[in-house]
């Protein structure tokens, strides 16, 4: 399955699309077991398993792209985060993809392991994104995907540099870019206006997360340098003290509204960031699907 086929038809409305990890314990395996039950049943496009800062969960990240295509039947989308990887260790990766059948790489820079004090990137380990998708091009026939940041990376000097840099991924090779959620929908259309401005015309898909919980938002919002807005601190501020469940419904809630103001304006496809969890995604598709949207 290769995505870029998928984002060139006309007739099926938007790619659909899902993220997920490696689990980490028994029971957090057992748990998204129970949730790809779910998802499956909500007929996305593909999936995509996320690649460890490293290649530290490469070969559970492998065993997993493998349930996932061979059980459970999904198109599947890999990761690869090349941070500190020799080429040969690139390819030995690759090779193991390519004979899964795997069509579509997602490449990433990745970070460092920041659990290893003595970690040392191999010494002739690609430096850049941009770098592992030209490595790639020339050697593999994957459909590669690229990361834009609509808030700007934050490792980047500017938001103007961090669209050079987008625009290199795509010179070398990337067929389309999945963008870092965000919680306002002005942040991504001026993201995408700058793309366009710069000459790139490959498909740009948002990226969608839900509010799972208020201790996961602000972590990961941290994490990934986005903005939790006015109106989310507000809105979350009205509800009842501990009270989960209305947390993950305010969170559904705004979802919805993010992807209907999306597809209403034209996005290709929506890629929701699942943290291995099916109840939000489900509530959130099955509204947008109600009102006829995807």
């Amino acid at each position: 399955m290769r995505v870029d086929d998928h984002l060139q038809r006309s007739n099926r409305g938007p790619v659909i699309s899902f993220e997920l990890s490696r689990p980490k314990s028994e029971e957090a395996a057992a748990n998204l077991d129970k949730a790809l039950v779910n998802l499956k049943a909500m007929d996305p496009d593909y999936v995509s398993v996320t690649f460890g800062a490293g290649g530290s969960t490469r070969d559970g990240s492998i065993q997993l792209v493998d349930k996932l295509k061979n059980q459970f039947g999904f198109e599947v989308v890999a990761y690869i985060a090349g941070v500190g990887l020799a080429p040969g260790q690139l390819s030995e990766v690759l090779d193991r993809y390519r004979d899964l059948h795997i069509e579509t790489m997602f490449v990433i820079r990745g970070d460092a392991p920041t659990w290893e004090d003595t970690y040392e990137p191999h010494p002739e380990a690609l430096s850049h994104a941009s770098d592992m998708i030209a490595f790639i091009r020339d050697r593999y026939d994957f459909c590669l995907g690229a990361a834009g940041y609509p808030e700007g990376h934050q490792e980047s000097e500017s938001r103007a540099l961090d669209i050079d840099y987008l625009k290199l991924k795509v010179d070398n090779g990337a067929r389309y870019i999945v963008a870092q959620y965000f919680y306002d929908n002005s942040y991504f259309f001026d993201f995408l206006d700058r793309c366009r401005a710069a000459g790139i015309t490959v498909p740009v898909i948002p990226g969608i997360m839900p509010i799972y919980t208020v201790k996961l938002m602000e972590n990961l919002a941290r994490i990934c340098g986005v903005t939790i807005v006015d109106e989310i601190r507000q809105g979350l501020a009205k509800l009842p003290p501990d009270d989960k469940q209305a947390v993950a419904t305010f969170g559904q809630e705004l979802a919805v509204r993010q992807c209907r103001d999306l597809l209403q304006r034209g996005v290709a496809g929506l890629h929701f960031y699942t943290m291995n969890r099916a109840n939000s995604v489900m509530a959130v598709l099955e509204a947008l699907r109600a009102e006829g949207l995807c």
